[in-house]
């Protein structure tokens, strides 16, 4: 029987928990955020046998981009040529909304070890466009931070793209009102942050400001936030071109998974 593509209906949900539990060891946040991506849609699943084996999504983002996150094989499918017929269902997507003016261009990101996806993405024509340092520290002591508001891009410290879980947004001001609709944006000590709702993806922590004190500062507000949603570590997406906060950030305590041997986020982009 061919496999079939088709949106994603509230009964997948147990298949898609499965694929999740079997995903990362066990902690993809695919299953945590499968209400969200259901209410906004262009979220498919790959169904063979009446068994859903994959899942792929494309969510709209600010400065007409489709970003492609979500896609997932069954460990028990892979090495069978369903994940590049997925991602080919997914550029047909991103094309027919570029027809229609939706978006004009795809982008995603992945770990830089995601050799698999890396080669089909470079096949396909996405190129590289940004690299990051995925940062991790334990919690400490937390204090209470106040609410907030983005209320200027001059505000972040951040080139071309701001971090936003593993989503990755343009610099402009479509991205500042996205942001002050969606992120938990909040204030401590004359200082600010914002992290992920952990319905929408994995709760990474951005500062605003990049440099030494200003995340050392930070720590206790962070720690807060991240013990209230459960959450037992803080995760920030460094830039490659701060290269220069690693060693300061290591003293703090802060840890990468190659121990900061290179950008290991990848982000991708193809024009349409």
């Amino acid at each position: 029987m061919k496999p079939l593509i088709r949106e994603v209906k509230p009964e997948d949900k147990p298949f898609i928990e499965e694929i999740a539990k079997l995903t990362w060891e066990g902690e993809d946040y695919l299953a945590r955020v499968f209400e969200t991506w259901l209410k906004d849609g262009n979220f498919y699943v790959l169904e063979l046998e009446g068994k859903v084996i994959g899942t792929a999504k494309l969510t709209i983002l600010p400065n007409k981009v489709g970003w492609l996150e979500g896609l997932r094989v069954h460990p028990s499918y892979q090495k069978r040529g369903f994940g590049r017929v997925l991602h080919n269902f997914m550029l047909q997507k991103g094309k027919a909304l570029a027809e229609k003016g939706v978006i004009d261009a795809l982008e995603f990101s992945t770990y830089f070890l995601n050799k698999e996806s890396i080669a089909m993405a470079k096949k396909d024509g996405f190129k590289i466009v940004g690299r990051f340092y995925y940062i991790q520290r334990a919690l400490g002591e937390g204090e209470h931070p106040k609410p907030s508001k983005i209320h200027s891009l001059e505000e972040l410290d951040y080139k071309d793209y701001i971090p936003y879980g593993w989503k990755f947004l343009h610099r402009c001001e479509e991205s500042l009102k996205w942001l002050n609709k969606k992120a938990e944006i909040r204030e401590y000590e004359g200082l600010k942050f914002f992290y992920v709702p952990i319905y929408e993806n994995e709760p990474t922590f951005t500062p605003f400001k990049l440099s030494t004190e200003s995340i050392k500062t930070l720590l206790p507000a962070m720690s807060f936030e991240a013990k209230k949603i459960g959450y037992d570590s803080i995760d920030i997406m460094l830039p490659e071109d701060r290269d220069d906060l690693i060693e300061p950030l290591k003293e703090l305590g802060f840890k990468n998974w190659t121990d900061f041997r290179e950008p290991d986020v990848l982000v991708f982009r193809m024009e349409l």
